[in-house]
């Protein structure tokens, strides 16, 4: 009676596990910012999409294929050439999702890895087509122009892929051995002819200044041939008396003189 009675619930044990892996296998998770797509071997590729949460299909018959839509950035690097035949290094970074409805579409014609069969082909077609457009000054110079000008080609290339592309950015750009080479001589040759530039208007002011200086000097001479001419002896006799009072002057702090009245003989007294 007991060993029935193990026998049964081993038995019932066996059938419970088995049923538990038949439903098990049979489901599964779509995570947050992902979709499915399911692929049946008799249909093919259904046109539903199925969001997040768990789900049944049917085992053998039926296979989920999962995607990720939420954004994710790639780093593009391309090499092409600009309108006066330089060549440019540039990198373009871009944050890309799929549209969710598209999802069946872009197993059917992409696959799974869809990013990398679309992303290099338009991201090269739309930067050799933006970029031949602009000389290599104008790639600096007008460096929003240029990326907006990609976003908008680039943008509207991708969506016929079924994707959305949520921020376009150069992140990279360089030219070529020459070009550099070029600009760095362009940048000596503008220092030197500011330097030129500098020296010849030192020398404008110098010769200013000489100038005034002489005509300063000119100016003074005459007028003071004009004073003696004017003044005759007088202009000297009162420079001769300016000149004896300042000497009085000077002698008077003098501590070494001594000065004794009319008649008298001087007597210095000098320190010991």
């Amino acid at each position: 009676m007991a060993a029935q009675f193990f026998n049964r619930i081993s038995q019932l044990g066996v059938g419970v596990a088995l049923t538990a892996g038949v439903i098990n296998s049979a489901l599964y998770n779509v995570e947050g910012g992902h979709r499915a797509v399911i692929f049946d071997r008799f249909s093919g590729v259904k046109n539903e999409v199925v969001g997040e949460g768990t789900h049944f299909f049917v085992p053998w018959v039926q296979k989920p294929i999962i995607y990720d839509i939420r954004s994710r950035p790639r780093n593009v690097p391309v090499i092409t050439g600009s309108k006066d035949l330089q060549n440019v290094n540039i990198t373009l970074r871009v944050l890309f999702r799929p549209v969710p409805t598209s999802l069946p579409n872009i197993y059917s014609t992409l696959g799974i890895d869809y990013d990398e069969r679309v992303l290099p082909s338009i991201t090269n077609e739309i930067l050799k087509a933006v970029v031949a457009q602009f000389d290599a000054g104008e790639l600096i110079t007008q460096r929003e122009v240029v990326s907006q000008k990609v976003s908008e080609a680039l943008t509207e290339r991708a969506g016929q892929f079924g994707l959305i592309l949520d921020d376009i950015s150069i992140t990279h750009l360089t030219f070529g051995k020459e070009f550099t080479q070029a600009v760095e001589l362009k940048q000596v040759a503008q220092q030197e002819a500011e330097r030129a530039r500098f020296l010849v208007e030192k020398a404008e002011q110098l010769k200013k200044a000489a100038v005034i200086s002489a005509e300063g000097d000119s100016q003074a001479a005459s007028l003071l041939a004009k004073a003696f001419g004017d003044a005759g002896e007088g202009l000297v006799e009162l420079r001769r008396i300016e000149a004896g009072e300042d000497i009085a002057y000077q002698l008077s702090k003098s501590r070494n003189v001594v000065y004794l009245p009319n008649g008298q003989q001087t007597l210095l007294s000098l320190p010991q």
